[in-house]
């Protein structure tokens, strides 16, 4: 006999559960009282004494799911065995590192990191690289709490991955947890969906929205730098922009009134000032960071160059000393797909667009690469002028220096790491046709890393700074 009371009563606790979780909430960013440029999350703010001024490391990991993990990883399991000369003492490589730049996939290395430095080679295998994390998430989609939250217009995918990696990987880890562990700066890099530009989790940021992070969690960012569209859903901030006293800097407001001394520049100027508008602008979404720029070059790049010339970042930053400037670029890029080009039927939507998207990322790379190049001349010459006028200036009322170190040229290294370096044109087709998920077969994990370090010690970059450094 079918017990209608107790049906009645199920669907009843069913529906209210329903109304719950459509009540469920994403995590909000939190509020700024008071922007301060010298406070909070910034690369003056990590700078550590036993660091050597001599030379500026930077690494920038590509997106690729556990592809470029691993490729990243391998480069810091070479890093962490170099052994250098600075400032008359032996150190290792990795301990240099300056600022890591990252991507999707190359964010959970970076991430990781930043928040536990070598404790990376203890655990983060198990706990990521050899992990089925796919699996995992999806996994979590089927668990009953999830069922009803999922529902909410304000829960998404990417806010119950979000809370998988908090508890799983990052362990509460916020941007303030790598402050006071001295750094790197780990520059994680997500893509701002109305702009379809890069939006990097850095406090100068943060600033003009009027919310501290340093407060927020890295699982957060890192699902930011990782939320796939479509698979998975974007993460939203709140703006808060007019609230906390934020002074506009300089170079945006003479980027915007003379567009004609730099339209890229302006543009840049543009899209920032669109986040000090909160009653246009009340919620900023996030989606993955390979969309606008899958090296997470580019904002490298555009820290250097905030004011347009290098020397004033260079005079914040306290950077004058630099006598190297190295940028590692760990590219985990695939095989372009030409297996629909076997075929006469109709391409379908699905294909169309994983395909389009990858020749964006492509183009994207390769002309990010070249305008890294371009700058190293242009930044040199700036450099060795500005030095040279400081040392003339010194010089009058000081005896001259000897050594000329004063006004030493600054050497720059482009050091980079991706498949095309392999000669084995079959060991190049492996890798570049490995999957973009975040699910490898340990052997897979396993032979990129080995990869990783052979491709970079055997760049002629790498040992061109390693004679640098041992002499």
């Amino acid at each position: 006999m079918i017990n209608y009371k107790a049906l009645i009563l199920i669907f009843i606790l069913f529906l209210s559960a329903l109304t719950a979780g459509g009540c469920a909430h994403y995590k909000v960013n939190p509020f700024l009282k008071e922007a301060s440029p010298d406070s909070g999350y910034r690369l003056k703010n990590l700078a550590r004494a036993e660091r050597s001024d001599q030379m500026l490391l930077f690494l920038a990991f590509s997106g690729g799911g556990t592809r470029a993990a691993a490729l990243a990883y391998g480069v810091l399991e070479e890093l962490a065995e170099t052994k250098i000369f600075l400032d008359g003492r032996e150190r290792f490589l990795l301990d240099e590192v300056d600022v890591i730049s990252s991507v999707s996939g190359g964010s959970f290395v970076a991430a990781y990191y930043g928040l536990f430095g070598r404790r990376i080679f203890q655990d983060f295998e198990e706990l990521f690289l050899k992990k089925n994390i796919q699996e995992k998430l999806f996994l979590e989609t089927l668990d009953l709490d999830n069922w009803f939250r999922l529902p909410s217009p304000q829960y998404g995918r990417s806010d119950m991955a979000a809370e998988y990696y908090d508890e799983h990987l990052f362990k509460g880890g916020t941007f303030g947890d790598i402050t006071r562990r001295g750094g790197p700066l780990i520059l994680v890099n997500a893509t701002d969906l109305a702009l379809g530009d890069s939006f990097t989790f850095t406090q100068e940021i943060f600033d003009m929205i009027c919310s501290d992070l340093s407060r927020i969690p890295l699982s957060r960012a890192v699902a930011a730098s990782s939320a796939v569209p479509i698979i998975l859903s974007p993460i939203t901030l709140y703006n808060y922009a007019g609230s906390c006293d934020y002074q506009t800097p300089v170079w945006i407001h003479k980027a915007l009134e003379e567009p004609s001394l730099s339209r890229r520049r302006n543009q840049q100027a543009q899209h920032l000032y669109s986040y000090l508008d909160s009653g246009k602008r009340p919620f900023i979404h996030l989606v993955d960071g390979g969309i606008s720029d899958n090296l997470g070059l580019r904002a490298l790049i555009d820290r250097m160059t905030l004011e347009g010339d290098i020397w004033p970042s260079f005079q914040y930053l306290g950077w004058e000393k630099t006598r190297k400037m190295v940028f590692i670029v760990v590219n985990a890029e695939k095989e372009p797909d030409t297996n629909p080009d076997h075929f006469e039927k109709i391409i379908s939507s699905s294909q169309v667009m994983k395909s389009v998207t990858r020749i964006q990322m492509t183009r994207y790379n390769f002309e990010t690469v070249e305008l890294l190049e371009e700058n190293f001349k242009r930044w040199t010459e700036e450099i060795r002028f500005q030095r040279c006028q400081a040392a003339r200036k010194s010089e009058s009322k000081n005896p001259p220096d000897p050594d000329g170190e004063s006004c030493a040229d600054i050497q720059f290294y482009l050091i980079q790491v991706d498949f095309n370096a392999l000669p084995d044109p079959s060991e190049r087709a492996y890798f570049r046709g490995l999957p973009t998920s975040f699910h490898l077969s340990p052997v897979a994990v396993d032979r990129l890393r080995a990869a990783a370090r052979r491709i970079l010690t055997r760049s002629p970059e790498f040992q061109r700074l390693l004679s640098g450094l041992r002499n």
